[in-house]
C-alpha cells in the first residue's frame, strides 16, 4: 500500500510524539512542584521485580536493565559514563571492568573493541557471579535505546563532561537527560556555565561539615544565574539538616533528590533495606519532608509503595 507523503508525515509525527511522551512527561513532572514522586533506578533495574513477574536479576548499566525499567514504569535510570583508551564513551561504573565483566583492566587502558569482547556479569557483578550475554553499551547506544522510554541521569566518572554533553546533543537527547556534578560553597552557578548550560543539570553539594550545615547556602549559590538547575541531589547529611536543605531548594524552584542506596544518605533514617521492610519509615518520611526524587536499588518496592500512597 502506498501512503501519500502528507499522510506519511502526519503518521511519523504522531508516532514520534507518542514515543516521546514518557521522558517528556517525566521532565515536566520534575519541574512541577506537584509532579509527585519520581523513581530513579540506580544503575538501571538490575534487581528482581517479583511483584511484576520479573524474578531474575540483570547486569547493572545494561540495555536489559534499561528495558526492564521502562517496562516497570520507572521514570529515570541513573547510569555511569567513562571513556575508553580510543576515545569512546561507555557505560561502566568502576574505573576497571573487573567487577562487572569477565575481563580485567582499567577502562581508560582498554579499547572499545576490547571492552566489546567482554560479557557482563549478572546483577552487581563480582567474582563468581554468573556471566550473561549482555555487553557493555556505549553512551550513544543507551541514548538511542532510552528514546521514548526513560530519562537518563548521567553520572560522569571521568573529566569528560564536554564530550558527554556533546554526545547527548548530537543524539538529540538534550531534553531527556540529567547531568550532574559536585558543587561547593565556592563554586559559581554551574548550570549557567559550559557545558552544563546545554542540558538539564543537577548539582550535588559537597561539604566538609559533618552536619552539612552549609548545604542550604550551596543550594542558594547554585541558583544565582540566568540558567538554573532542574534539581539538587543532596549529599549524605543528618536528618536534622534535611528540612533546611529542602526549604532552600524549594524556594529556589528546584526538585529535591535523595538517595536511599545502601544505608541511606540521610543518616538516622535508614536505607533501601529498611525502606523495603517499612517504606513509610524511609520513603514516606522523605516524601512528607518535600523530597520528590528518590534513587534506589529497591525499585520494585519503591513502585509498590508509591502506588499504595497514591491511593490514599
Amino acid at each position: 500500500m502506498v501512503i501519500r507523503p502528507l499522510l506519511a508525515t502526519v503518521l511519523a509525527c504522531v508516532v514520534a510524539s507518542a514515543a516521546q511522551a514518557g521522558p517528556v512527561d517525566t521532565m515536566r513532572r520534575i519541574v512541577d512542584p506537584k509532579g509527585g514522586i519520581i523513581a530513579i533506578a540506580h544503575r538501571g533495574c538490575h534487581a528482581a521485580a517479583p511483584t511484576r513477574g520479573m524474578d531474575g536479576t540483570l547486569p547493572e548499566n545494561s540495555r536489559a536493565g534499561l528495558l526492564r525499567c521502562a517496562a516497570m514504569g520507572v521514570e529515570v535510570m541513573e547510569t555511569d559514563v567513562r571513556r575508553t583508551r580510543d576515545g569512546y564513551l561507555v557505560m561502566v561504573h568502576d574505573d576497571s571492568v573487573d567487577r562487572t565483566t569477565d575481563g580485567t583492566g582499567k577502562v581508560a587502558d582498554l579499547t572499545l573493541a576490547q571492552i566489546r569482547a567482554l560479557r557482563l556479569r549478572d546483577d552487581e557483578g563480582g567474582a563468581g557471579t554468573a556471566l550473561t550475554d549482555e555487553r557493555v553499551p556505549t553512551l550513544d547506544e543507551l541514548l538511542a535505546l532510552a528514546k521514548g522510554r526513560i530519562v537518563l541521569n548521567l553520572d560522569v566518572k571521568d573529566a569528560i563532561y564536554g564530550e558527554v554533553v556533546d554526545a547527548v546533543v548530537r543524539a538529540g537527547a538534550a531534553d531527556r537527560v540529567i547531568v550532574k556534578t559536585f558543587a561547593g560553597i565556592g563554586s559559581p552557578p554551574l548550570a549557567a556555565m559550559p557545558p552544563y548550560d546545554r542540558v538539564p543539570f543537577a548539582p550535588i553539594p559537597i561539604t566538609g561539615d559533618p552536619a552539612a550545615a552549609d548545604v542550604p547556602a550551596i543550594i542558594r549559590q547554585q541558583v544565582g544565574a540566568r540558567r538554573r538547575p532542574i534539581a539538587v541531589e543532596l549529599p549524605r547529611m543528618p536528618l536534622a539538616t534535611l528540612p533546611a536543605s529542602v526549604a532552600a531548594a524549594r524556594q529556589a524552584g528546584m526538585a529535591v533528590w535523595v538517595n536511599t542506596l545502601f544505608e541511606g544518605f540521610v543518616t538516622g533514617l535508614g536505607g533501601d533495606a529498611v525502606a523495603a521492610r517499612d517504606p513509610e519509615a524511609v520513603w514516606g518520611r522523605l516524601a512528607d519532608s518535600g523530597v520528590r526524587l528518590i534513587q534506589t536499588d529497591a525499585v520494585d518496592a519503591l513502585l509498590v509503595w508509591r502506588q499504595s500512597r497514591a491511593r490514599r
